[in-house]
């Protein structure tokens, strides 16, 4: 992979905050990627999501299918979501990138921003939508945004699909991981970090195909249960940043440290939050067989390493997490319509075959999922390239 297409560090006038675009890649002219809003976000960090990003793009591709890839960008802001300004920060932040987002950056929600406050911002911003630049890729512009918006309107038992759709990858991924070691999913544990959009998603998918969660943690600390914890209840009692009101909490369930979610006794572990949580100062106290990156690079390459040898399995953000922005576009460009069983059993289908694709590369070529994943990338950059260019 060579050198980001743009890298773009905007200061905000106002309060001298940070923000950030990166454009890895352009295919057809269009990019894709989130939005994320938290302190201490670099360009540097920004820069690896938007090679992500162009990394998710390609391992969809489906000649079949209607929804061609784009590339990848990613955008970023240094801030607190729950700042008291970050608001007026965020529309000003996508008035000064509206240039973008109108040409070639479709954005949407990333770690600390909904899809909701995007789309306020975004309009407040002078924007049509924050994915406007894909318009003209569509084939019926008209049919196909009324497709995403009726979908956006789907609820399954009280949580929007848009908000489940990611969840049911990050969780189909975990199961294929599992049906290929033959572990049953009765009896088999979970710790989640995280239960905000993704993570949240991810229990609830888990927890009813039958594995236990034993351990959520959000920004008040862990919450566990060796028995099993009422993940619908968590749910339920959740606020708009996935963090849990203790008063729901039943007399088995234990109130832990922030970080123990990462020693529960648990085989699948799942970081769902923020980035760069496990590195090599805590990968020992991690008793997990497999790691599920449902968060963007939560494992630093040298835990990574130390967690390989000692024979625990990293399944890589960038095939994990995939499935939310593929399903925008699955529904988008109408390959599936806004329907929540259509969406979960398209989700469901192409999670697990690019997780057994990846899975199968490795065991051939004797490496990590991860290495797996980028030469299956390295296979379909230059196949999509020929076809549709990178910069028009």
């Amino acid at each position: 992979m060579t050198a980001p297409l743009m890298s773009l560090v905007w200061t905000d006038h106002v309060t001298g905050r940070r923000g950030f675009l990166v454009v890895d890649r352009l295919v057809r002219g269009v990019a894709s990627g989130g939005l994320r809003m938290r302190p201490g976000c670099t360009l540097e960090e920004v820069t690896g999501l938007a090679r992500g990003m162009t990394m998710k793009e390609a391992l969809h591709y489906n000649p079949e299918g209607r929804y061609i890839p784009l590339g990848g960008a990613k955008g970023g802001i240094d801030c607190d979501p729950q700042d008291p300004g970050a608001y007026a920060l965020l529309v000003r932040y996508l008035r000064a990138m509206r240039p973008y987002v109108e040409s070639f950056w479709t954005t949407g929600e990333d770690l600390g921003l909904t899809q909701d406050l995007v789309d306020r911002a975004a309009a407040e911003a002078g924007l049509v939508s924050s994915v406007q630049a894909v318009y003209p890729l569509l084939d019926d512009e008209a049919a196909a945004r009324r497709r995403l918006a009726d979908a956006f309107g789907v609820e399954v038992d009280g949580i929007g699909l848009d908000e489940l759709a990611g969840g049911c990858g990050v969780a189909e991924s975990a199961l294929a991981a599992l049906d290929r070691a033959g572990v049953p999913y009765a009896g088999t544990r979970v710790a989640v970090q995280g239960l905000g959009t993704m993570g949240g998603a991810t229990a609830r998918f888990l927890a009813r195909a039958g594995l236990t969660v034993v351990a959520v943690a959000d920004v008040k600390g862990t919450i566990a249960n060796p028995a099993g914890l009422d993940v619908e209840a968590l749910l339920r009692a959740r606020d708009a940043y996935g963090t849990v009101d203790r008063a729901v909490l039943r007399p088995g369930d234990l109130e832990l440290p922030g970080d123990a979610w990462l020693s529960a006794d648990a085989e699948v572990l799942v970081p769902a939050a923020v980035s760069y949580v496990v590195d090599a100062d805590n990968e020992h106290v991690i008793a997990a067989r497999w790691i599920v990156e449902a968060a963007n690079m939560p494992v630093l390459p040298e835990a990574e390493e130390r967690l390989t040898a000692r024979g625990v399995t990293v399944l890589p953000d960038v095939v994990v997490n995939s499935g939310t922005n593929a399903w925008w576009w699955w529904t988008l460009f109408g390959d599936i319509g806004p329907d929540a069983d259509e969406a979960f059993a398209h989700i469901r289908r192409s999670m697990r075959a690019l997780v057994e694709l990846m899975l199968d590369r490795a065991a051939a070529d004797g490496t990590t999922p991860r290495a797996a994943a980028h030469a299956l990338v390295s296979d379909r950059l230059p196949v999509i390239a020929e076809r549709f260019g990178w910069y028009r």
